[in-house]
C-alpha cells in the first residue's frame, strides 16, 4: 500500500529528525523504534529497543518490546531473557505474551513454553 508506506516514510523522517536532536528523549526514541520495526528495518529497531532498555533499565514495557525485536531476529534465547526481564519489572498480560504474532518465533521454543506453563497460560 503506496499511501502507508508514504506515511511511514513521512514519520520515519520526522522522528529521525527529532532523534538527532533529542536522542535520549524516551518517547522519540521509542516511536522511532516502533516505526523501523513497522517497516522491517529489524536491525535499527532492534538497537533503538536496546538503547531504551539502557535509558530505562526498569520499565517492563521496554523490556517486552526488546524481547519482540529479539525474537523477530531469531534471537529465541536472548528474547526470552528480554522476557524475564519484563516479567521481574511488572510485565503482566501473560495471555497476550503467550499469544502475541511478534513473538510467533518462540511459540515451538521449548523454554518459552515452559515459561507459559509457569504463568498458568498454555
Amino acid at each position: 500500500n503506496k499511501m502507508k508506506r508514504e506515511s511511514f516514510d513521512f514519520e520515519l523522517s520526522f522522528f529521525k529528525d527529532l532523534y538527532k536532536r533529542m536522542p535520549k528523549d524516551v518517547r522519540v526514541v521509542s516511536m522511532l523504534a516502533h516505526l523501523y520495526t513497522q517497516t522491517g528495518q529489524l536491525d535499527a529497531g532492534l538497537r533503538l529497543d536496546r538503547k531504551l532498555a539502557r535509558l530505562t533499565p526498569e520499565d517492563p514495557t521496554v523490556h517486552y518490546n526488546l524481547a519482540c525485536s529479539l525474537a523477530l531476529k531469531h534471537r529465541k534465547a536472548d528474547a526470552l531473557k528480554a522476557l524475564r526481564t519484563a516479567i521481574t519489572f511488572g510485565y503482566d498480560d501473560y495471555v497476550w505474551m503467550c499469544n502475541d504474532p511478534d513473538l510467533t518465533d518462540l511459540h515451538e521454543y521449548g523454554a518459552f513454553l515452559e515459561l507459559c506453563d509457569e504463568l498458568g497460560v498454555g
